[in-house]
């Protein structure tokens, strides 16, 4: 992971870059291969890893199970969040059915259902942090985190307030049960590979 920059304020007159000009002076830099988000004004640029790709292909594969391939699913795709400079990312990310962009042609946080992280060493601390604040700032229903290290699954549900009120926390090979959530099914982590 590469930290590139440190920027905690809004643009306004001060002459401080906003987020869009922050994500345009990065974009023109970054290898193919690597994702970039801005976390609180502090872009981050890291590859993406075997593991982490094994087990976002698997949770995407049960939300195409349950919903159909036409489900509207994302994958390291730039969405504001709320909060200081945040340009998120995310793993993988539900849509509401209906879902548009807005008009600087970016996806709404408001039409996120459901985001997972797959945490890989330098992004444990964001995900379990700020992010996690921002997706309940959000009100993202519910958020997943797979931890290879930890060899468990963390999901968060009901958003209040600006932070999530429950937590169900499973090891891997365990299933995640997410039937009262907005996705209504199940996740099975036999096959999610520790680290």
């Amino acid at each position: 992971m590469t930290v590139l920059a440190d920027r905690t304020e809004m643009a306004d007159d001060s002459g401080e870059p906003t987020l869009d000009e922050l994500f345009e002076s990065i974009e023109r830099t970054t290898p193919e291969g690597h994702r970039v988000e801005i976390v609180e004004g502090i872009v981050f640029r890291a590859p993406q890893r075997d593991i982490d790709w094994s087990i976002i292909r698997r949770i995407v594969r049960a939300i195409e199970d349950r919903f159909g391939v036409d489900v509207p699913v994302l994958s390291d795709v730039r969405i504001d969040f709320p909060g200081k400079l945040n340009g998120y990312a995310p793993d993988v990310v539900k849509l509401r059915d209906g879902a548009r962009k807005d008009a600087a042609g970016r996806w709404r946080c408001t039409d996120v259902e459901f985001v997972a992280e797959v945490i890989s060493q330098g992004t444990a601390q964001k995900d379990y942090g700020p992010k996690k604040t921002a997706y309940a700032l959000a009100e993202v229903p519910a958020y997943l985190i797979a931890d290879p290290y930890q060899g468990r699954c963390h999901l968060y549900t009901r958003p209040e307030d600006g932070e999530y009120v429950s937590e169900l926390s499973v090891a891997f090979g365990a299933d995640v049960d997410m039937t009262d959530t907005v996705l209504g099914l199940t996740l099975g982590t036999q096959d999610f590979p520790r680290d």
